[in-house]
């Protein structure tokens, strides 16, 4: 009878070793899944309605992988109806307004692939900090105890600023203000 429990326990052990090895995949860390495998319904846009224009001339050329318009545009929606205007979403670069702002932030210079920089470096960190066995064997989300360290202390941060003589002012007041 004891033979039989020390072989189990040593098959359950050699499964919980195999299950520690690591694999080449990419590290999820929030775990957050749908619980089907149906259509995501906030993904599906309705179509603009067919019209026949006024002039057909007036019609853009068709091109491959471009628009159309009957393709559903959100966003120009939502600026049109709260006023603004459709052209004012076209990309012209960055405004003469914000010249200084520009110069001031790449004053150190600027890296053209910092994006793929970043994502790699987040990748390795993910992979170094993916969970313990049990949570991953349990899925469990590891997503805020991974990234603790960078988190920001919101209250430390805002009394740094005070000390440095820095008014913030949209942050709230300081507790001594509330109760005089």
């Amino acid at each position: 009878m004891r033979a039989g429990i020390g072989k189990i326990g040593l098959v359950l052990a050699a499964v919980l070793a195999l299950g520690a090895c690591g694999n080449d995949a990419e590290p999820q860390l929030m775990n957050v899944r749908a619980g089907t495998s149906g259509p995501d319904e906030f993904t599906i846009l309705p179509t603009k309605p067919l019209q026949m224009p006024a002039d057909l001339a007036s019609l853009p050329t068709p091109t491959p992988g471009g628009t159309n318009l009957t393709d559903p545009t959100p966003l120009a929606d939502a600026v049109v109806a709260l006023g603004g205007s459709r052209a004012a979403l076209a990309s012209r670069g960055v405004p003469a307004a914000d010249a200084g702002l520009m110069a001031h932030v790449a004053q150190f210079g600027s890296s053209a692939d910092i994006r793929s920089v970043l994502a790699a470096e987040d990748l390795e960190y993910r992979r170094k900090n993916n969970g313990k066995l049990l949570e991953r064997l349990f899925n469990v989300n590891v997503y805020f105890q991974a990234y603790l360290p960078m988190t920001l202390d919101q209250a430390a941060e805002i009394e740094r600023w005070r000390k440095l003589g820095i008014r913030t002012v949209g942050a709230p007041p300081e507790p001594a203000l509330l109760n005089p």
